[in-house]
């Protein structure tokens, strides 16, 4: 007998993990800040380094924002933006340190470890990485799909719209429900013994 038993039932694994995949077509219906801050609400309490919590969501609602962000999309990834009902840009605050005085508050010294611009960047990035995937599951758990893309010109995204603040974009994100024929064919995953070890 297994001595493994999951806490959600079959229903939520195949909505969160083994049916879920990224979204290439939406349908109309739109995706509401109340949903949004539902699943944030949600899935920042996931883990951070220090508490550190990087990840800035920007959503692109504005007619003249969402052209901005698409204009800095590839082309293959702007085609199938443009059917997603929300946009967003996931990015990190270069400047997180300073809020360790409220998140971290046990730790006086807590900004004073982040004072390496290098160091600071790279755990923002890390860091923004890994709420980026609690986002995704989080929008997972309200039946909403995801478009996570990185095939757009950085620079010029955050030139465009971060100019002059100490934000980074990390990923553009296409949110809504799953439209027609919204699904590739799932692609293999390497198996437990590709990935795992013991030493």
């Amino acid at each position: 007998m297994s001595d493994v038993q999951y806490l959600i039932d079959d229903a939520a694994r195949q909505l969160l993990f083994t049916e879920a995949r990224t979204a290439n077509t939406f349908t109309s219906e739109p995706v509401s800040d109340e949903q949004i801050a539902a699943v944030y609400d949600l899935v920042r309490f996931g883990p951070t380094t220090m508490n550190t919590q990087p990840l800035r969501i920007v959503l692109a609602r504005s007619d003249d924002a969402r052209a901005r962000v698409l204009g800095h999309l590839l082309p293959g990834n702007k085609a199938k933006a443009e059917s997603a009902p929300l946009v967003a840009v996931c990015a990190v605050d270069l400047n997180f340190h300073d809020h360790l005085v409220d998140t971290f508050p046990h730790f006086a010294g807590a900004r004073d470890v982040f004072a390496d611009d290098a160091f600071r960047d790279r755990t923002a990035r890390h860091q923004g990485w890994l709420q980026c995937g609690y986002l995704i599951v989080g929008l997972r758990s309200i039946g909403l799909a995801s478009g996570p893309m990185l095939g757009y010109d950085a620079e010029g995204l955050d030139a465009d719209l971060f100019a002059g603040t100490s934000l980074r974009s990390l990923m553009v994100m296409t949110i809504g429900r799953p439209g027609p024929d919204a699904w590739q064919e799932r692609l293999p995953r390497l198996a437990y013994d590709e990935v795992v070890r013991t030493i």
